[in-house]
């Protein structure tokens, strides 16, 4: 009881939400509570059918799906029990984008997809160009997955081989700056297709010795993913944290501490209440029980501590919300460890030989905490959760709390909603209130920074020191 009331109080508080489908469908008929999928895709009419029926499955229960594409024989390869041609990897992300649409995640949220083929594929150039002509593949996100051969070639400025994945053979060459300048192109003229970096995703990733290579994430690209895990997240509002006494702003750093062990709690409960739309995803959701606990409201905190987003004191205070957040929910859940046990596969992992899935665990220069101590009591009493911590993009809960986005800057101080009785004015939280400590709150100044894009620069009617802080 006492559990259940702190979750509701920080809730309450506006510190820490859930992922959406963990608000929907918690205590409903459904009780699916992860946000995120990934699922496999193997080269065979089966296979495919097998992914098409488990993502309906997923959508309906209100979650998105990440699928790499990249097993898939290429279009015109031969299908050897027909004699046919095969239609390759665009043709069937169609058919899930198809049930995407069919079964619209029981009217709360439309289904999310992200869509990988990496760069090596013969039909890499189809993929970059697949949502270029406007009403093709909506429901997806799409990402390129650029590996270290890529790179190599890139730099070397080397042909780059394309390999059918069926039989492992080179069918043609390509030019490493010219595939790089395509992806380039379409992302600046479409937002598509992003990239994913294979090595980076697996530099620090502790099962890859047992597991082998991350080669997929989740549809917001937040989450790199096993084939068949899922993801719960939440996160933490920082602008909350931002306290006033005797006329000065402060961060206060222990409130902070205390929501994050509770909020860590809380998802790491999540795994073993959720009713897993598929047996598969339930068994290796609970052999690595990842979890991801991240925040929002950043650039409103910095807003408040008047700190401009892109300084180097900026950065440092991001670096330090970064660690902080990390380093205390890998400690709440290495002491969970010792009462309810570590996650299944903790003894093949790299955490037996002191290994941390953080980059700047490796760069002692930038540690705030004594990370030693915490390597000591993971080798010693395990670590419950494989991962911890991700920042999402937090789209629908930083609106229920109003507050800025993920790890975002705010991108624009001021919009006009228009709805059938009438246009309103949106404005940063913030920002209004800083409008009102200096006088200048009024509907003319509002549409000014709307008419200027949603931002302040160059108004003089702004402080200058408003104009210093509040940047997009």
């Amino acid at each position: 009881y006492k559990n259940y009331l702190e979750y509701f109080n920080l809730m309450i508080n506006k510190k820490f939400l859930p992922n959406s489908p963990t608000l929907f469908n918690a205590g409903a008929r459904l009780g699916q509570l992860s946000a995120c999928f990934v699922i496999g895709i193997d080269d065979s009419m089966e296979s495919i059918m097998d992914a098409a029926k488990d993502s309906a499955i997923i959508f309906k229960s209100g979650g998105g799906i990440g699928i790499n594409y990249s097993k898939l024989r290429p279009e015109g390869d031969i299908v050897a029990s027909t004699a046919g041609v095969a239609s390759g990897p665009v043709s069937f992300m169609r058919i899930v984008d198809v049930v995407t649409d069919v079964v619209k995640q029981g009217g709360k949220r439309r289904g999310a997809n992200m869509g990988i083929l990496e760069s090596w594929h013969p039909d890499i150039l189809k993929f970059i160009h697949a949502k270029e002509k406007e009403g093709q593949f909506e429901n997806f996100n799409i990402s390129v997955m650029l590996d270290e051969n890529f790179w190599k070639a890139y730099e070397k400025g080397e042909k780059y081989a394309l390999i059918n994945p069926r039989n492992g053979k080179v069918v043609n060459y390509i030019d490493p700056k010219f595939l790089l300048n395509e992806i380039a192109t379409l992302a600046w003229r479409t937002a598509d297709p992003g990239v994913l970096f294979l090595d980076n995703i697996n530099r620090r990733n502790i099962l890859k010795e047992h597991k082998g290579l991350i080669r997929s994430t989740n549809p917001c690209g937040e989450e790199a993913l096993y084939e068949y895990e899922s993801c719960n997240l939440g996160s933490i509002n920082l602008y909350v944290f931002v306290k006033k006494e005797n006329g000065k702003v402060y961060f206060d750093w222990d409130d902070f501490k205390n929501t994050i062990k509770i909020a860590y709690r809380f998802l790491d409960n999540v795994i073993d209440v959720n009713k897993f739309p598929i047996e598969k995803i339930e068994k290796t959701t609970k052999e690595s029980r990842k979890i991801g606990l991240g925040y929002m409201g950043l650039a409103d905190a910095l807003f408040a501590l008047r700190i401009p987003y892109n300084s180097e004191e900026g950065f440092e205070f991001i670096r330090k919300i970064s660690e902080f957040l990390t380093y205390y929910a890998m400690k709440y859940s290495s002491e969970r460890a010792k009462e309810r046990g570590s996650f299944p596969l903790f003894e093949y992992s790299g955490y037996k030989k002191g290994e941390m899935p953080v980059e700047g665990f490796y760069h002692k220069e930038l540690w705030n905490l004594d990370w030693e101590s915490l390597q000591k009591e993971i080798i010693e009493n395990g670590i419950r959760n494989a991962e911890v911590t991700c920042v999402a993009p937090t789209g629908s809960i930083s609106m229920f709390f109003d507050v800025s986005s993920g790890i975002e800057p705010q991108f624009s101080l001021v919009y006009e909603k228009r709805v059938t009785v009438g246009s309103f004015f949106y404005s940063d939280i913030e920002f209004e209130r800083q409008l009102k400590e200096n006088g200048l709150y009024n509907d003319e100044i509002l549409k000014k920074v709307t008419e200027n894009g949603g931002s302040v620069q160059g108004l003089e009617e702004i402080p200058l020191e408003m104009r210093r802080v509040f940047v997009t």
